[in-house]
């Protein structure tokens, strides 16, 4: 029997709270920013915000519509479509990033892939050496590595990869 769609949401936010903590004490000791792709309501921003207090977290997003308590300062934010704002971003930044989170998809899974295939090899070249990539679908990276799950992850729910050099 299919799970049911709350067990699917519940799934997908203990997955990405178990693999953002591990992802935060993997890259403690890393130079870098934070890159949150996709603020939504800004319930992980927030998470990030705790488990790092000290990180630069910059935001992506089309536009804010995040709670109040989880909206990023504006210097922080850069808006627009990520097919502008990734790039610009490694122009600005370099392959700088400590960890990367997206959950840049919707509800359908099959148009989640397409996006996922297309938007990969831009987020690819910003993450530093060492660095970690958290998202909630499955990548397409050329130099990525997938990496296994920290214990609470569900599998299928969330993907961690890591720039090995």
């Amino acid at each position: 029997m299919p799970q049911s769609r709350l067990d699917l949401f519940v799934d997908r936010m203990v997955s990405q709270r178990a693999c953002l903590d591990h992802a935060a004490s993997v890259i403690a000791d890393m130079d870098g920013p934070v890159f949150e792709l996709g603020l939504g309501n800004g319930r992980t921003y927030h998470h990030m915000r705790h488990i790092m207090p000290a990180r630069d977290i910059y935001v992506f997003e089309r536009a804010i519509a995040s709670h109040p308590d989880s909206t990023p300062p504006d210097d922080m934010v850069l808006l627009g479509d990520v097919f502008d704002t990734l790039p610009d971003a490694l122009a600005r930044f370099g392959p700088t990033a400590a960890l990367i989170h997206a959950d840049l998809g919707g509800h359908n899974r099959k148009k989640n892939d397409l996006f996922a295939q297309k938007v990969s090899p831009v987020i690819e070249p910003l993450l530093a050496v060492g660095g970690l990539m958290v998202s909630s679908d499955r990548m397409y990276f050329d130099t990525l590595v997938e990496q296994p799950l920290p214990d609470g992850a569900v599998q299928g729910r969330c993907f961690i990869y890591r720039r090995n050099s």
